[in-house]
């Protein structure tokens, strides 16, 4: 069985599926470094020469191949869910905790990474955020085994409950 981390940037994937990983012994996979790995250019570069729903193909066929693998804890993109395929594949075989934060937390969070691209191109950054959750959330919800709250705690607080839920 695989650990799935889903949510928004910025909620705490990448630094939380460390820390499961190794409590686990567990190997750690991103889906966004797979896909990064696989065609040789960051994610600004995917989006700006080929366009988001290219950068989905990618995704899903990281899902895809991901899935059919065990024994990993896998942080998933942000936008992971909103092709209900990824979501169907991913829980074939794993668990898929959301990790949830408010928009503050995420806009703090995330404000000084170059490494993500803006979702719309057009807002502002916190209206981005609104935006994107507004959208995203039911499929957070209905995709999420475990909904997991990060604000105000630590990374470490975070991952003892992903195990505890185990």
């Amino acid at each position: 069985m695989n650990v799935v981390l889903i949510g928004y940037r910025g909620t705490g994937k990448s630094t939380v599926g460390k820390i499961v990983a190794a409590r686990l012994g567990r190997v750690f996979v991103s889906t966004d470094a797979e896909i990064v790995k696989l065609v040789g250019q960051s994610i600004p570069e995917i989006v700006e020469t080929n366009g988001w729903e290219y950068f989905r193909d990618l995704e899903t066929k990281v899902c895809q191949e991901l899935a059919g693998r065990t024994g990993l804890v896998v942080d998933t993109g942000g936008g992971a869910i909103l092709r209900p395929r990824n979501v169907e594949v991913l829980k074939e075989t794993g668990r898929l905790f959301w990790l949830i934060a408010s928009v503050s937390t995420i806009a703090q969070r995330i404000s000084q990474d170059s490494q993500r691209p803006s979702l719309t191109g057009v807002k502002s950054f916190v209206d981005e955020i609104q935006d994107v959750l507004r959208e995203r959330i039911p499929k957070y919800q209905s995709a999420a085994d475990y909904i997991i709250e990060t604000d105000g705690r630590s990374v470490t607080q975070v991952a003892d409950e992903i195990l505890a839920r185990l």
